[in-house]
């Protein structure tokens, strides 16, 4: 797997990686994650210039409100087995 870049964003660590004829784009945000899986082959000219620009606001606006669903989620899950 290479690292291709860190992009900068306020509310979520994103990391652009490139494997197998894919490029990864991972969002972090605290202990949760988030990997899209992009093949080369589903872009025009294969680059990361393209996978950066599906990052528009939209789908990070879409991702960010994804985390919070992941963080109630797996809250209810511990409250239910009252781990927590």
């Amino acid at each position: 797997m290479r690292h291709v870049a860190d992009i900068p964003h306020p509310a979520v660590k994103i990391t652009l990686l490139a494997w197998n004829g894919k490029f990864l784009l991972k969002l972090e945000q605290g202990s949760l994650e988030q990997t899209y899986k992009v093949a080369e082959l589903d872009l025009l000219t294969g680059t990361d210039a393209e996978v950066r620009e599906l990052l528009d606001e939209e789908f990070l606006a879409a991702a960010i409100a994804r985390f919070q669903d992941m963080r109630t989620d797996l809250q209810a899950a511990f409250d239910r087995q009252e781990l927590r």
